[in-house]
């Protein structure tokens, strides 16, 4: 190299490194002129080997190719992106615009419809929420003011039993002197005191007198007028309702419970039916052996009918129910003793699963009835036009025996039965204070208003049946099993 390269280079390298740069000349061991430099490692404090250089060498070059094959990854992922972008655009270009924008618009509507669907359900388990908190808030005032009631009940019972002990202190002895004139079977009284008029009085009342041989007394305790009247008339007052069991379940809201007038060997005047009539295959009927029974809610027998009954209907009578079959005209015996089917008829023309019934609903077309006659079925008819239509029916084959077609519109009243051969409606089944509104009497064909107050206690009443022994109306108002005492003029 001539030395003005030399030179040149030098100077280069020292403007590029500065003093770190070095210029030596001198010369060899052949007596020629040499020029050397050296420039230091920025990095390096001392020069590595020859084997460090060669592994610092093979490093690199498996780095670089590393970073090629990365970079060659790198262009088959750009390619495979600028082919997919390229078919999306191609058939974007033979779709058109407008199917692309219904495509979108049909997955926006599906969208719509699920988001209302959602809403519609959400509205729904809402309305279910509130109704059942309407629910237990009502079934919890029912609980307090039963409980009110047991305890009022109970202070006139311990009342009651004060005045009877009372009543036993202050009897009277026998005296001498009476003993021999009082009449066998009577019981004696003491004279009386001028002072206590009204101990007088309570004491006449004790006396014991025999009755007429004119006057024969009925199961009930009513004195009847003469042999063989069934001590009938007209109805002229319904006493406050008398609650003697709720039902435990919603499925107890309406029902229809019943006794017995004609009660047949194994059953007594005691024995009680039941069926909760909430539901769309009512099967069951349970049987109480006694009163006190009943009220505690321990059926000594569970009927399964065989086939389900409709509505509140049903009635007890001769040993035998008496019920609509579901969805039918049709009115079957069951007979509670052998737990078999005795008869079925089905009501020419009747109305029936929501055709003709009571004002407050639940299928109420065909209701059956018992009074001092026997056995009735209470309905309407296309031919009367929804008036009520009586038939008195046979007890032991279903036929019909006598019809009446009345003028009292069936869905404009709430309940009916029948007292006496007279049918008798009631005017509402929620107002607290309804009215006994009709009376249609079988014997002379004549209807005529009424206005005896009927209080609907707990608001709901799906169930009013009268009973001829006992001389009281049975009920089912809003899960509660009531009695009413009842009152008739003579005839």
């Amino acid at each position: 190299m001539p030395a003005v390269q030399v030179l040149l280079l030098a100077c280069l390298v020292w403007d590029v490194g500065a003093r770190t740069a070095q210029l030596r000349k001198a010369n060899d061991r052949s007596g020629r002129c040499q020029y050397t430099f050296s420039v230091a490692s920025p990095n390096e404090s001392s020069c590595p080997e020859q084997s460090q250089a060669m592994s610092v060498i093979q490093n690199l070059q498996k780095d670089s190719s590393t970073q090629r094959l990365d970079l060659e990854a790198t262009k088959a992922r750009l390619s495979s992106l600028e082919s997919l972008l390229h078919h999306q655009l191609t058939l974007d270009r033979a779709a058109g615009p407008q199917e692309t924008q219904e495509g979108l618009q049909r997955e926006l509507g599906t969208l719509r419809r699920e988001r209302d669907q959602l809403e519609t359900q959400t509205r729904e388990l809402e309305t279910a929420y509130s109704n059942l908190l309407r629910d237990k808030s009502v079934l919890e005032e029912e609980k307090k003011r039963l409980r009110q009631e047991n305890e009022n009940l109970a202070r006139r019972l311990e009342s009651s039993s004060q005045e009877v002990a009372r009543l036993r202190r202050g009897q009277c002895p026998q005296t001498r002197d009476t003993a021999r004139d009082v009449p066998p079977g009577s019981r004696e009284v003491s004279t009386w005191n001028l002072d206590t008029l009204a101990f007088q009085e309570l004491k006449s009342e004790l006396t014991e007198v025999p009755a007429s041989p004119i006057l024969k007394e009925s199961p009930t305790g009513h004195l009847r007028s003469r042999e063989g009247d069934n001590g009938c008339g007209e109805l002229v007052w319904v006493g406050e309702p008398l609650t003697l069991r709720t039902a435990e379940t919603i499925t107890g809201k309406y029902g229809v419970w019943m006794r017995d007038p004609k009660p047949t060997y194994p059953y007594t005047r005691e024995t009680t039916w039941r069926i909760d009539t909430v539901g769309t295959d009512v099967r069951q009927v349970f049987e109480y052996d006694l009163i006190s029974q009943f009220m505690q809610g321990y059926p000594s027998k569970v009927h399964i009918l065989p086939r389900p009954l409709e509505s509140t209907g049903a009635v007890v009578y001769s040993g035998s129910l008496y019920f609509q079959g579901a969805e039918s005209r049709t009115v079957i015996r069951y007979e509670l003793n052998t737990e078999t089917v005795r008869a079925e008829k089905e009501i020419p023309g009747a109305g029936y699963h929501g055709q003709f019934p009571y004002s407050w609903g639940g299928y109420t077309d065909i209701d059956l009835a018992v009074d001092e006659s026997g056995l009735w079925v209470i309905y309407s008819t296309d031919e009367a036009k929804g008036a009520i239509v009586l038939s008195k029916l046979n007890p032991e084959n279903l036929e019909l025996e006598q019809t009446w077609e009345t003028n009292i519109r069936k869905q404009s009243v709430a309940n009916a039965f029948i007292i006496c051969g007279t049918l008798y409606t009631v005017s509402s089944y929620s107002s607290a204070d309804a009215t006994v509104n009709f009376a249609y009497d079988t014997g002379t064909g004549i209807s005529k208003t009424l206005t005896i107050p009927f209080k609907n206690r707990y608001k709901y009443s799906s169930m009013i049946d009268y009973n001829p022994l006992e001389k009281k109306l049975f009920a089912w108002d809003n899960l509660n099993m009531v009695t009413y005492d009842i009152k008739l003029s003579k005839m």
